[in-house]
């Protein structure tokens, strides 16, 4: 065999394996015509107030609603997960009966927690817990000012992640891993922002009763002075009592002679017929005083009043004489005095 001969055929394997190389290749290049760009996976449609609450959720009652929230909030199931959290059963609850205080108030309270995990959840990537966050947030208060600045933030990281996902495409496993650690994260600031809550609300509860423990200590103080000022008013009173009693039972000295010396000497009544009339007078009395100070007779002298009022004049006169008390005299004494009527 001449050295061509042993040359070609040298050559027919290489050719023949080259050949093959470039018809499978062909093949492949046909398949992946033929088959076209593969699809990207199509984003799920991003929740919105209207349709953040699982309809699930929306078809329980009233009753299955209001025992499903209260022991999603017990379980720390306060916004998460889709479907089966607290949130969405106040929100189901309240648009079933908008004018339900609880849910009303549930709300109020949950509202913080659900603006701190969008915030987490911007903040770790996790774009599609913060949509639905924010839905939440919209729906149960769609003026809320934290509103804005979520949305904006969303679109801000929307835009990072796309040129991202330009820069360097993740495989389904690293992906898949991501948002494994993303459910981790997002149960773990959950758990971390209940027990902030807890936290909080026995710092209050504290404080509360301590507040009342001071009250109650105020209260017991003001009644022990309140009791010991009622205690030296009555001592005083008994003190005076005691002192006035032996000056009480004291027999009253007889003035000197026959002097009299007066005790009490209230004044007449005015005549109501002549104060009417606006008359006015006077009348003298002669009275006699016994040993004992009292009064035991009178008699009107004279009388200068009005004729048709004289009657009425001398009966309160001497009405007001008889009511005289004097000290005790060692004799009984008369005298006269005038007692005037003036309006």
């Amino acid at each position: 065999m001449s050295a061509s001969n042993k040359r070609h055929q040298r050559l027919v394997p290489v050719a023949l394996t080259m050949a093959v190389v470039v018809a499978l290749a062909g093949c492949k290049k046909d398949e992946a015509a033929t088959a076209g760009p593969q699809a990207a996976p199509t984003a799920a449609k991003a929740p919105t107030p209207e349709s953040v609450v699982a309809t699930s959720v929306s078809a329980m009652g009233v009753d299955e609603l209001r025992e499903a929230a209260s022991k999603a909030y017990n379980e720390n199931r306060l916004y998460a997960p889709a479907g089966n959290n607290a949130m969405e059963y106040y929100l189901a609850l309240r648009d079933k009966q908008p004018g339900n205080a609880s849910a009303a108030s549930a709300l109020s309270d949950l509202l913080p927690m659900a603006v701190i995990a969008a915030d987490q959840a911007l903040a770790r990537d996790d774009l599609d817990e913060a949509k639905r966050l924010v839905a939440l947030i919209g729906k149960a208060d769609p003026n809320h000012p934290a509103l804005g600045r979520l949305k904006a933030g969303i679109a801000g990281a929307e835009a990072t992640a796309k040129k991202r996902a330009e820069a360097q495409a993740l495989s389904a496993e690293e992906e898949a891993k991501r948002r494994a650690e993303l459910a981790k994260q997002r149960e773990e600031d959950q758990k971390k922002l209940q027990e902030q809550q807890r936290q909080q609300q026995a710092a209050a509860e504290q404080q509360r009763q301590q507040q009342a423990a001071a009250e109650a200590e105020a209260e017991r103080v003001r009644q022990q002075q309140a009791a010991a000022a009622e205690a030296e008013r009555q001592r005083q009173q008994q003190a005076a009592a005691q002192q006035a009693a032996p000056a009480a039972a004291a027999p009253r000295p007889a003035a000197a002679g026959n002097e009299l010396r007066p005790v009490s000497l209230p004044g007449p009544k005015f005549p109501p017929a002549a104060q009417r009339a606006g008359s006015s007078g006077s009348v003298q009395v002669e009275y006699t005083v016994g040993t004992d100070g009292r009064v035991t007779s009178a008699r009107v002298v004279s009388a200068d009043v009005p004729r048709q009022f004289q009657r009425d004049f001398e009966r309160e006169a001497l009405a007001a004489v008889k009511r005289w008390r004097f000290q005790p005299v060692s004799q009984a004494v008369t005298s006269r005095r005038t007692i005037a009527f003036e309006q």
